[in-house]
């Protein structure tokens, strides 16, 4: 048996190759990984003494060449394949080891070149790869080192590969080579190309949407069903999940997640990561149902649960610190789809062994926290539409204090100004039209996804009235501005005293004058956040 191998990053390469001599396999190799192999010992052979060419163009040309593609390609059950290739004085390759230029992480640095981004372009690599993955019954094909276990394992045992592994290992590298040549693409038609600056310094401008989008995803787990028993569904996550999101998770227990579980989940996630202090997001039909911050998981959660039990029967619920004892008992009480938290005491997973169809699971926080928005969440989020996507960068705004213009004579309370901040947090992971009544770090009513605001106003009132929450001295926030007063009138005449808006109606100054008729402090916060 034979291997040639040739790789950039070198990781566990040399135990692995060592691995190999030691079961009798013969080593060929390029390069810099011969000269690491002949340094360590090993007996190996250079890919030019095989090919009686040498490596030229700055190692731009050295594998291309039938010497090497004909050991990789040929058909062992071919007699005229095997012929060509005594014929010629080829012999075969059966396992190569190739992982490719680390062009990713090449065009991921500040900086970086459009001559370095391309000279980190690899030919000669994913020509091998895809050779040899299209003859995976003869030859087994590793891109990487998290499979050098699997092989030595069979190896060992049998003497030769699976065909169930070979396949497994050719199907890992074409998907490879489409990720490769996707983020070579996704590069490519983003730059700016200037003629006019080109040079071995140039760093290109990027545009934030290229002009080819090439999305790969690996597939997580296959679903029961999607939204409705009728609907096919799988779960897929990026190539590089950002900490601290969804699909960094792990289910501790329970059932497994449905689509719709794993779609609430993650609206839950989201917005509840968004809040520094001990926080609890509880969620029905991708909508918050109740919010709240505490001084600790069993407050934030006691006071979550009272915005609107009903709808939190079979909701989704989320907190961004551990679950203890305390937490977990008063949640037990109602029924939950899915508990998600940072981590989960031993007392709570006790209490939860009796709940064995409830789906824990547990997602480190993003070490940037609440206030670092590029950390653990989308840049780009997508949407498909017929024979389309939908593009755009993920609404990640943080309002802060100073960004408060009050457009009113009567000026917020500080207390009413830190429950605004909270409302118009949570109003951002409320679907539109969305009106949040808040007050002491608690919502009190939520009125979601209708048509008309003012039906969305009206609806936070009836669902505060249902759980026998008084409305008098919240705070509301709107996601987009009122068009008339009636809207303001609507939540002004529910009991609230202060209002935050985007702005920006051409009628304004008619809600402005509206809201210091009625006595009420207003502010716009210059930015709105419609939710689809």
């Amino acid at each position: 048996m034979k291997a040639l191998i040739s790789v950039s990053d070198k990781t566990g390469i040399v135990e692995f190759a060592q691995a190999l001599h030691a079961l009798g396999v013969q080593l060929l190799s390029t390069g810099g990984t011969a000269k690491l192999l002949a340094g360590v010992g090993l007996p190996v052979t250079e890919v030019a003494e095989v090919t009686q060419f040498p490596e030229m163009l700055d190692g731009r040309v050295k594998t291309l060449h039938p010497m090497v593609h004909g050991g990789l390609l040929a058909r062992r059950d071919l007699p005229e394949h095997m012929a060509a290739l005594k014929e010629h004085g080829i012999e075969t390759i059966d396992l190569l080891v190739v992982n490719l230029y680390p062009f990713e992480a090449t065009v991921a640095k500040a900086g970086c070149t459009l001559a370095d981004a391309i000279e980190n372009i690899d030919i000669g690599g994913p020509a091998m790869v895809r050779s040899a993955a299209k003859n995976w019954k003869d030859v087994g094909v590793l891109t990487a080192a998290d499979q050098y276990e699997a092989v030595l394992a069979e190896l060992k045992a049998n003497g030769k590969l699976s065909d169930k592994l070979r396949f497994a290992l050719s199907v890992a590298a074409f998907n490879r080579i489409a990720q490769y040549d996707g983020a070579i693409s996704d590069y490519l038609s983003s730059v700016k190309f200037e003629d006019e600056k080109l040079s071995e310094e140039y760093v290109p401008e990027r545009a934030l949407f290229g002009g080819q989008s090439n999305g790969h995803f690996i597939k997580v787990q296959d679903l029961r069903y999607g939204e409705n028993s009728h609907q096919q569904a799988a779960w897929y996550r990026d190539l590089y999940p950002a900490p601290g999101s969804l699909a960094t998770g792990v289910q501790l227990q329970g059932k497994e997640l449905s689509y719709n579980n794993i779609a609430d989940a993650d609206a839950a996630w989201e917005c509840v990561k968004s809040f520094d202090t001990p926080a609890c997001v509880i969620v029905k039909h991708a909508n918050p149902c109740g919010v709240a911050v505490g001084a600790n998981a069993f407050e934030a959660y006691s006071k979550a649960f009272q915005t609107d039990p009903t709808s939190a029967f079979g909701g989704i619920i989320a907190f961004n610190r551990p679950v203890d004892k305390a937490a977990a008992e008063a949640v037990s009480k109602q029924f939950v789809e899915v508990l998600m938290a940072p981590e989960f005491s031993a007392e709570a997973l006790e209490i939860f062994k009796a709940k064995v169809n409830v789906r824990l699971m547990k997602i480190a926080l993003p070490a940037g926290g609440a206030t670092d928005w590029d950390n653990g969440r989308n840049a780009i989020e997508s949407k498909r539409i017929g024979s389309g996507l939908l593009l755009q960068t993920s609404d990640n705004h943080e309002l802060k204090l100073a960004d408060l213009k009050v457009v009113t004579v009567k000026q917020p309370t500080p207390e009413e100004l830190n429950d605004l901040l909270f409302a118009w947090n949570v109003a951002k992971f409320v679907k539109s039209n969305a009106i949040v009544f808040c007050k002491n770090g608690m919502t009190m009513g939520v009125g979601a996804g209708q048509m008309s605001r003012l039906d969305s106003a009206r609806i936070a009132s009836i669902k505060a009235e249902a759980a026998k929450l008084s409305l008098q001295n919240t705070v509301v926030a709107s996601d987009a501005f009122f068009p008339f007063r009636d809207g303001l009138d609507v939540v002004v005449d529910a009991g609230a005293t202060c209002v935050a808006q985007p702005g920006g109606s051409m009628r304004d100054q008619e809600v402005i004058d509206a809201a210091n008729e009625r006595g009420v402090a207003m502010v716009f916060t210059g930015v709105r956040h419609f939710r689809h």
